[in-house]
């Protein structure tokens, strides 16, 4: 795979890193468009062909080292997967990296998030996503990408934005003052200030892709209609960057189309966005 961003070698070595992007092309779960464990080597592609000044923070990311880790092509189960993910990325943890896992579908994200929480205990975890994925169970497994967010409680306050999509049994695992439905955002002045007031002082961030409107994002396993604009979610990110401790992250749910590199690149530009919130200044 071509290391994010394509950047100069000195500042892709592991050792001076101060971020890691780890890929997990996993997707045995998904029950609907299938092919999202190729999300995250077109993610590395189109990386290659952004500009790596970030106009908005006047910023160069990259300078302060990204470490693109071998991938974690773990498959005999969702239980094993996320378990090789948990490891990984707490090895990672414990060196002092930042830690951006990049999927796959999201149930790669479970075992990020119970990594940060062994080591953030208070943390809270921000989703960004068109679905609630509170299931306890769905198809026979814990560890569905439809469960993703009920394991994260089991670790982490969670607060939820963009929902515009869920099975009537999950409406009563919901937090309802933690949940920012897409259709009221739209008309609400001041809610990404209500977001913010609602996290802890440290925090993950988990982006599926579905949470943008498929006009732009239509490269996803489940798209719905609705979604967020771009600049909603880089103005979320980034308030919440000023205002809390974004201590890791993730990306999740990229279905790459051959016709059409865009969502590609977007999902690129969003992780290199992230990444120049998180350290700016």
């Amino acid at each position: 795979m071509t290391d994010f961003g394509a950047i100069p070698a000195e500042f892709a070595a592991e050792a001076a890193a101060a971020a890691v992007v780890l890929p997990v092309p996993y997707d045995e779960t998904s029950t609907w468009l299938k092919g999202a464990d190729r999300g995250p080597e077109a993610i590395l592609a189109a990386s290659a062909n952004m500009e790596l000044y970030d106009i908005e923070t006047e910023s160069e990311v990259y300078r302060r080292g990204i470490f693109t880790a071998p991938p974690i092509v773990e498959k005999r189960s969702p239980e094993a997967m996320v378990a090789a993910v948990r490891e990984r990325a707490a090895a990672f943890i414990e060196g002092g990296k930042f830690v951006l896992t990049v999927g796959g579908e999201h149930s790669v994200s479970i075992g990020a998030i119970q990594a940060h929480a062994a080591r953030w205990p208070h943390m809270s975890v921000l989703q960004l996503d068109a679905h609630a994925d509170l299931r306890e169970t769905y198809e026979g497994s814990a560890f569905n990408h439809a469960c993703v967010m009920a394991r994260a409680r089991e670790t982490s306050a969670i607060v939820q934005v963009g929902i515009r999509s869920m099975d009537a049994g999950e409406r009563s695992r919901l937090q309802p003052a933690n949940v920012f439905w897409a259709h009221e955002i739209v008309r609400t002045p001041g809610w990404i200030g209500a977001v913010v007031d609602r996290l802890s002082a440290e925090c993950y961030v988990t982006i599926d892709l579905d949470v943008f409107d498929p006009a732009i994002m239509p490269s996803t396993g489940t798209p719905e209609p609705g979604g967020l604009s771009w600049y909603d979610v880089l103005g979320l990110l980034r308030e919440v960057s000023r205002r809390r401790r974004i201590v890791g992250g993730d990306v999740v749910e990229l279905c790459p189309a051959a016709h059409n590199k865009a969502p590609d690149f977007l999902a690129a530009k969003l992780i290199y966005k992230l990444l120049s919130y998180r350290f700016e200044g």
